[in-house]
């Protein structure tokens, strides 16, 4: 029997849930390692939007309407420009930078902004992602000129911009709907998402991540600022060490998305290609005069930010 003065806390997510995607089991991870700690926490996961919308996740975290959350950063960079950093064009490229991110800096000015805004992170995540049509590969900036394409926010959306697409905006949840209307031609989001959201239904073409992944998003598990500063240090502790267990587990998990990105896409059929170093350097000058310019014009401290993040080797 749970003690009486048992804490419950709530976790929501957009993702699928008990489906095997990688964020969802993250927040499970938690859930199980915090109730195996014993100290009377338990936190129940409502995964697929059933308690929040996607956009709506930052705002209740930070209001302390939500005790946990695990979404994209980058959809709370209306609230907080700064966040788009984590989304920007090719300023990740491969995993092994991405951890050497995470201790940096640059994600040290991230965090603090996200603690001053009322959340603390509880696990880092972040997540390679590639390109998709119904028309053709996309590779280099030719390829998406005149294609309706939803981009994972601002910084993404300023670089297609500029090599000629036309952008519509929407959660990852919404992708599949977008394309089977006719409203989408081409889509860039995680891999995780691309196999949850089954969007090899709907597409001819895949850019996966490969060795020049112009695509990485940070995806933490946040926890409001507010619920976790009110626990005993002992359940501050076991969410603490929860956190580092699903991290340790999502890690691993995501290196191997990419390769079963491949093979399910492979498996129904469509096309798989990567992007090559001349489409990603082609890329990335479309980027520094469209998102990084303006993020550095625009964003407050955003021109630092970005150094910091060059800075890692």
């Amino acid at each position: 029997m749970p003690a009486a003065a048992e804490i419950v806390l709530k976790a929501s997510h957009q993702f699928p849930g008990g489906k095997g995607d990688p964020r969802d089991e993250m927040v499970q991870i938690i859930a199980r390692e915090v109730e195996k700690a014993n100290v009377g926490l338990k936190i129940q996961v409502f995964p697929g939007a059933s308690l929040f919308k996607p956009n709506e996740q930052w705002g209740a975290l930070t209001k302390g309407q939500l005790d946990m959350s695990a979404f994209p950063l980058d959809y709370a960079s209306g609230r907080h420009p700064q966040f788009s950093a984590t989304l920007m064009p090719g300023l990740v490229r491969n995993y092994e930078r991405a951890e050497r991110l995470n201790n940096s800096p640059f994600m040290a000015d991230i965090k603090k902004i996200i603690e001053d805004a009322g959340a603390v992170v509880i696990a880092d995540a972040w997540l390679s992602g590639g390109f998709a049509s119904k028309k053709n590969c996309i590779t280099g900036p030719d390829s998406i000129k005149g294609q309706v394409t939803r981009a994972a926010g601002p910084a993404f959306e300023q670089m297609l911009a500029l090599a000629g697409a036309s952008i519509s905006s929407m959660p990852s949840s919404e992708i599949y709907t977008g394309m089977q209307t006719g409203v989408l031609d081409a889509t860039n989001t995680s891999s995780s998402s691309f196999i949850s959201y089954r969007l090899y239904e709907q597409v001819k073409c895949l850019t996966a991540p490969g060795e020049n992944a112009l695509w990485f998003m940070y995806e933490p598990v946040l926890m409001s600022k507010r619920v976790f500063d009110k626990l005993t240090p002992e359940q501050q502790k076991a969410i603490l060490d929860a956190g580092k267990t699903s991290e340790a587990y999502f890690n691993e998990e995501a290196k191997k998305g990419d390769q079963l990105l491949i093979d399910t896409f492979k498996k129904a059929g469509v096309e798989v290609v990567e992007m090559s170093q001349a489409d990603y350097e082609a890329w990335l000058k479309v980027a520094q005069e469209s998102s990084y310019k303006n993020f550095a014009e625009k964003v407050k401290g955003g021109q630092e930010l970005i150094e910091k993040a060059l800075a890692v080797e």
